[in-house]
């Protein structure tokens, strides 16, 4: 099991971030993005690219509160399409001066419950690893995601989730009365997640489930819970009508 510290994240944040910096380079920018409706490339790497000079600019200042995005993000919009891999890098450089000139548990403002400077390294490292897979799909290449940060993305998506109710009501709606979901991987990654009155709660379990969804790999599954891939095409067992409805509900 990897220990993954503030450090371990934020260093595979750049990793991730000169990857995605790689695959972009030379691509046609008017590129549409199927896993992003209604956006280019352009647009993913301008969003993706804002949202690491925003991270950075509040990890710096250990916000108290949140920084208007759409304002940074409005000034890039300048930006030659020979400019965007270089420019997705120098961000890579922008936030990880930021996360490493903090300890993880240095208090700040954040969306999710882990209002420290850990929970951005995180943040950052799984938002960059999603966007990489959309554009590297907008390009017809598979996408390449390492099985360790796979894994540890799953549970990310599970940590965050409730607090997505703030812009997304629906996920308020998961909840139950005990019925259970089976995350399972052909790499032996598995989850379960159980539905309370008050909401849900995880564990990593391979238990028997009400509904079991199967996938090859923490990396298949990850891109399928943000909806990055087809839940129709996977193999599903028991209530299946459950696994379709946590997705309904659970886009973030």
């Amino acid at each position: 099991m990897v220990d993954w510290t503030h450090e371990r994240y934020a260093a595979a944040a750049v990793t991730q971030i000169e990857r995605m910096a790689g695959t972009v380079e030379g691509a046609d920018f008017t590129t549409q993005v199927p896993t992003c409706p209604g956006w280019d490339l352009r647009q993913l790497v301008t969003h993706t690219g804002g949202v690491h000079r925003w991270a950075a600019l509040m990890v710096g200042r250990l916000a108290a509160e949140r920084f208007d995005r759409a304002a940074l993000e409005a000034g890039f919009a300048g930006l030659a399409d020979e400019e965007f891999a270089g420019w997705l890098r120098e961000g890579a450089g922008l936030l990880d001066e930021a996360l490493t000139a903090h300890p993880g548990d240095a208090p700040m403002w954040a969306w999710g419950g882990d209002r420290h400077v850990r929970f951005w390294s995180r943040r950052q490292l799984h938002e960059t690893v999603v966007h990489h897979a959309d554009a590297a799909l907008a390009l017809g290449v598979t996408p390449d995601i390492p099985e360790d940060v796979a894994v540890d993305g799953v549970e990310e998506f599970l940590d965050v989730l409730p607090y997505a109710g703030r812009w997304r009501p629906e996920v308020r709606e998961l909840t139950g009365d005990g019925e259970t979901i089976s995350w399972r991987t052909g790499s032996g990654a598995a989850w379960l997640i159980t539905l309370g009155p008050e909401g849900f709660a995880y564990e990593r379990s391979a238990a028997r489930a009400s509904a079991t969804l199967h996938a090859d790999t923490a990396a298949e599954l990850l891109l399928l819970i943000w909806r990055r891939g087809e839940l129709e095409r996977q193999r599903m067992d028991g209530e299946t009508k459950l696994l379709r409805w946590w997705a309904d509900h659970s886009m973030i």
